[in-house]
């Protein structure tokens, strides 16, 4: 039975931290192991850490450079084959989520899932595409909260970038696709929920999610640029193609072949 590491890092969110244990803690399939990576909170989260230490593997509490070398020491910490980062505020779609779909866990280094997703008083499921590409990942990326990877992913590839603001992880997904070909398999079930308003969606940080991305881009990806407006331009026009109700008529007609 493949083992799993459920991280979650926190820093000064007690409430969205209590959601998240809760969630975790309700889980009916409960073969992982919890890990809670702290940056030093001083809102009270700590003190909850210890009143829940009973239904945590491993926990710290100390001041760090960001998410993401919290996120790496999770990963250092872990024990389990399969890895899912659902920090605080984040929860599981249910409490039977892990028992309906930990089976799907094995052979791919990279396994991901739907996600929902809540804007105030707004829900939608976002649905993520059995085929990654680089232009995908241009303009998309994969869900940490519904994404397992393999410990031994970040052996393959690197550890998040640090020293990033805001796009570590989106490096880490598009690097580990592109760059190291690492397998991967989309699973079409909704694994956890996530609350947008978070630090990529205040208006200041547009620039800096831009300029970190540019900086990824340019440096380890140049010859891909080319072509890539045309590219991402055409794929548009394909998708427009295929949700057009007459191309599905004709189509289905056999007027015309399925593209």
């Amino acid at each position: 039975m493949t083992k799993l590491t459920i991280i979650t890092v926190n820093y000064n969110n007690c409430e969205g931290l209590m959601t998240t244990l809760e969630s975790v803690k309700n889980q009916l399939y409960q073969n992982f192991e919890y890990l809670i990576i702290d940056g030093g909170s001083t809102d009270g989260s700590l003190k909850l850490i210890e009143e829940n230490s009973s239904s945590i593997d491993y926990w710290e509490s100390e001041s760090d450079k960001g998410v993401y070398q919290a996120m790496n020491k999770g990963i250092r910490k872990a024990t389990g084959e399969y890895l899912l980062f659902l920090n605080s505020g984040d929860h599981f779609y249910s409490d039977t989520v892990l028992q309906q779909n930990h089976n799907f866990l094995k052979e791919k280094d990279i396994i991901y899932f739907n996600l929902q997703v809540i804007e105030g008083n707004k829900s939608y499921i976002k649905k993520y595409p059995d085929i990654l590409s680089f232009s995908y990942f241009v303009t998309d990326t994969l869900p940490h909260p519904a994404t397992f990877i393999k410990k031994e992913a970040f052996l393959k590839t690197e550890f998040y970038k640090e020293d990033f603001k805001i796009v570590s992880d989106w490096k880490f997904f598009i690097d580990a696709i592109c760059k190291y070909n690492l397998s991967y398999k989309k699973i079409k079930n909704t694994l956890s929920t996530f609350y947008l308003g978070g630090m990529s969606s205040y208006p200041e940080n547009v620039k800096v999610i831009f300029d970190e991305k540019q900086e990824v881009l340019n440096s380890i990806y140049p010859a891909y640029l080319q072509d890539l407006e045309e590219v991402i331009a055409n794929k548009n026009i394909v998708n427009t193609l295929r949700e057009s109700r007459i191309i599905n008529l004709l189509v289905k007609l056999r007027f015309l072949n399925k593209f």
